[in-house]
C-alpha cells in the first residue's frame, strides 16, 4: 500500500510503500511520554521503502526499558514526533507514526507490545460520554 503524510505544520513530508499488517500499539513509558496519552500507534516499514520528499526530521537518541537505543524522528518546526529507528541490526527498521499519516483510516492496528504498561483504566474507554465535536456542557 502506498502512504503519503507529513508532520504537524507541513515542513516535514514523506512517502512509503507499507504492508497494512504492520500497524501496531505501544504501551510502553516511553511512547506514553512522548505523546502524552496511554499509548502509540506506529506502522512498520523498510528503511528503504520510505522517502522523506521535504526537509529533513531531527532526531535523538534514547535507550529504551528493553536496553536497546532508539532514534526518535521529529519535526525541528513543530515538534510532530514522525519516525523511530533502531541501531545496529534494527537500524533498517523504522516506525512510521501514525498520526502523520494520511491514510490512517485504513491503518488499524494488528497487535499491542509492552500491554504491562498499558493504563488500568483504557478497558472503560468504551463507557465514557461520546461527542461527534467539542464538549459542550
Amino acid at each position: 500500500m502506498h502512504i503519503s503524510g507529513q508532520c504537524h505544520c507541513g515542513h516535514v513530508k514523506f512517502e512509503a510503500e507499507a504492508d497494512p499488517s504492520r500497524v501496531g500499539i505501544c504501551h510502553c513509558t516511553d511512547c506514553q511520554r512522548l505523546t502524552g496519552s496511554p499509548f502509540r500507534v506506529t506502522l512498520l516499514v523498510q528503511r528503504a521503502d520510505l522517502k522523506i520528499l521535504d526537509n529533513q526530521p531531527k532526531l535523538y537518541r534514547k535507550v529504551g526499558d528493553n536496553g536497546r537505543a532508539r532514534r526518535q524522528y521529529f519535526c525541528p518546526e513543530c515538534g510532530s514526533p514522525l519516525f523511530t529507528s533502531g541501531e545496529g541490526e534494527d537500524e533498517q527498521g523504522w516506525g512510521i507514526r501514525w498520526g502523520s499519516i494520511n491514510e490512517r483510516d485504513m491503518l488499524a492496528p494488528k497487535a499491542q507490545i509492552w500491554a504491562r504498561s498499558s493504563v488500568a483504566w483504557l478497558s472503560q474507554i468504551n463507557d465514557l460520554p461520546s461527542y461527534d465535536k467539542d464538549y459542550v456542557e
